[in-house]
């Protein structure tokens, strides 16, 4: 199986939807992805990861299945913090930041909400963790957790797309990948209508992702469209 994830186009977040740009971004997108195949499309229920899809969708004459669990209010719920009355994602925050990268809460490694200060994380990776590992089993993968692989419970040669955010996909991925949440949201993101793509190969009945692309954005160049990347940097 190959799984793509693509985040949404550049976005308006009220009233919830796609600029002008994020809207090129999805008609690139589609083309893209309509040269590869895609066999399932699924979706958050947001406006902008919709109309994200939409493209795609008309091209290969599929329609997307809605996925509430990817919902991103659901996500921030889980991963915020709130400073001065002024609530942000985690990974977002500095101090946060720096929280994540020091060695009491990295030598935890999967556990690092027992650190004292991250205690309050825990509901929402267990949340995560149940989301994710009833979707790969849903696809034919039943997460082993913590080992960095997945028992094959039904060969799946399918090519599925998946269209959601960055700030779930961040916890998405890291519970995917079993790579700890600090580590991960420390060190990567993603760019609007980037594609991830993992592969889900079988091996002796287990398989191991593998990424093989991260927030592609080769798209957005073959149009000639510039990457507009958190509204501060511009390639």
């Amino acid at each position: 199986m190959l799984f793509f994830y693509i985040r949404h186009g550049d976005p308006i977040y009220v009233p919830d939807s796609l600029t002008p740009l994020g809207e090129r971004q999805a008609d690139a997108l589609a083309k893209r992805l309509s040269m590869y195949g895609v066999d399932k499309i699924y979706s958050s229920p947001s406006n902008r990861a919709i109309l994200t899809s939409k493209p795609t969708c008309e091209l290969v004459k599929k329609e997307a299945e809605i996925k509430d669990f990817a919902n991103e209010k659901y996500a921030f719920e889980d991963f915020h913090i709130k400073r001065n009355g002024n609530s942000k994602w985690v990974f977002q925050d500095d101090e946060m930041r720096m929280l994540f990268a020091d060695t009491s809460v990295i030598s935890l490694g999967h556990n690092w909400f027992e650190h004292k200060d991250l205690t309050n994380y825990k509901k929402g990776v267990d949340r995560i963790a149940k989301v994710t590992y009833d979707f790969f089993k849903g696809l034919g993968y039943e997460h082993i957790r913590g080992t960095g692989k997945y028992k094959v419970i039904k060969p799946n040669d399918d090519r599925v797309a998946f269209f959601a955010h960055a700030g779930f996909g961040l916890a998405f991925f890291s519970e995917i990948l079993d790579i700890p949440y600090p580590v991960f949201v420390n060190h990567f993101d993603m760019c609007p209508t980037g594609m991830t793509v993992i592969e889900f190969k079988e091996e002796n009945g287990f398989a191991i992702p593998k990424v093989l692309m991260l927030s592609s954005d080769s798209h957005l160049y073959r149009e000639g469209l510039p990457l507009k990347y958190n509204d501060e940097i511009y390639f």
